[in-house]
């Protein structure tokens, strides 16, 4: 039965932007079927949602969209964060009372965006999920964003209390659903992780890439150029790459921007690196000419239980392009590397480790084949998105029964 549903999500964006699509994705496949879809979000600096005024209207391949101009970007102070999520979740809640819709899904972090959620269920009576894409406050806690001991008992209050307010708790990893579980019992749960691309990553592109980059063989890594991508461990790389890679064959290509960009560049330049590329932003339809002709993509982050339970898009449109990944993560992505062979595992402890298996990935072109085949093979079926859509919609069938 087609429905009337209501999405909060601070950071829309489509292909054009340089951010997730995650929720475009799954909502135009949901017009497309033949419901109604109200997203109500703010201007992220890297998505590609502008607005005219504090609050605009705009509708974009039938969803419709309230934009609130209380926008986020990793360049503002830890304060201001902070207080634009907050307004952007007060704000919110004037829609949860007001707007007419079946059921209502918030989509966390922050862990704020719970709010209008937490008035529908409470004032409304509204079935409701909470969707968790990455674990707020608990990844917070842990890199010391919140540190006051009355900041995180009141995140943690407020995570159960979203928790208790949700029909069901939607997980973008089954790393998350299972830290989630053994917290928080009795929470009805279910895992949708984040889906492959194979619309913009899966068809072969017309682009070119720059002649420097088609005489090297690339390993590129999206995302942002900060603490959570561990962008330092790359440089370790890089360096250790510099000591073997005689003949300057590799080069790591970073496409992304963020506060240790500068800082990045700075330590190329002095330590005279020529096998790391900093490109900065660019709209992730211009991302495919770039996977494609990767060797391997790479993705790195913290030595933390938190970090290990993530859920990158970025690995997941490195396997719409057929394209193995480079990863360190001790969680569930690993264990899904070694289950199907798409990639390879690397140690956040040995830099020179990960620098070996990259110079021997570039010597063996037919391993590397054969590990995106199966890569690609993941993402016509674990991480399609169609599937994925028709799944979660499942999902808000069992709570408006």
């Amino acid at each position: 039965m087609n429905k009337s549903i209501l999405f909060f999500y601070q950071y829309f964006g489509t292909p054009k932007g340089s951010w997730s699509t995650r929720v475009y994705e799954l909502t135009r496949r949901w017009v497309k079927s033949g419901n109604t879809v109200t997203v109500v979000t703010a201007p992220y600096d890297k998505s590609d949602i502008r607005v005219s005024s504090f609050i605009s209207k705009m509708e974009l391949e039938g969803i419709k969209l309230i934009v609130i101009d209380s926008g986020d970007s990793n360049r503002f102070s830890k304060f201001k964060r902070m207080f634009r999520s907050l307004q952007f979740s007060l704000i919110s809640i004037y829609y949860a009372l007001s707007l007419k819709y079946d059921v209502c899904i918030a989509s966390s972090g922050p862990i704020t965006i719970g709010l209008p959620m937490v008035f529908a269920k409470r004032f409304r009576r509204k079935p409701t999920i909470f969707e968790v894409r990455d674990l707020w406050p608990a990844g917070a806690i842990e890199l010391g964003i919140i540190q006051s001991s009355w900041q995180r008992k009141t995140a943690l209050w407020f995570e159960r209390i979203c928790y208790k307010s949700a029909n069901k708790v939607v997980c973008a990893s089954i790393g998350q659903r299972n830290y989630i579980a053994k917290r928080n019992p009795g929470v009805a749960l279910g895992v949708i992780p984040n889906a492959s691309d194979l619309e913009l990553f899966g068809k072969i592109s017309k682009e070119r890439l720059p002649k420097w980059a088609s005489k090297k063989i690339l390993f590129t890594h999206i995302g942002s150029l900060g603490l959570i991508h561990n962008t330092n461990y790359w440089m370790e790389v890089s360096r250790e790459l510099d000591k073997i890679d005689k003949e300057n064959r590799i080069s790591l290509v970073f496409i992304g921007d963020g506060v240790d960009r500068e800082r990045l560049l700075a330590e190329k330049k002095r330590d005279k690196l020529q096998n790391i590329h900093f490109l900065g932003l660019k709209p992730k339809a211009e991302l495919p000419v770039w996977v494609q002709n990767s060797r391997a993509t790479l993705f790195a982050t913290l030595d933390n239980l938190v970090q290990s339970t993530c859920s990158p898009n970025k690995i997941f449109d490195s396997f719409a392009a057929g394209v193995p990944i480079i990863q360190t993560s001790n969680g569930w992505i690993k264990d899904l590397v070694e289950k199907n062979n798409c990639g390879i595992n690397v140690s956040l402890n040995s830099p020179k480790e990960a620098a070996e298996k990259i110079l021997w990935l570039s010597l063996n072109e037919n391993i590397a084949k054969e590990m995106g085949k199966n890569a690609f093979r993941l993402a016509q079926g674990e991480f399609n998105r169609d599937i994925l859509a028709e799944k979660y919609l499942s999902f808000l069938d069992e709570i408006t029964v």
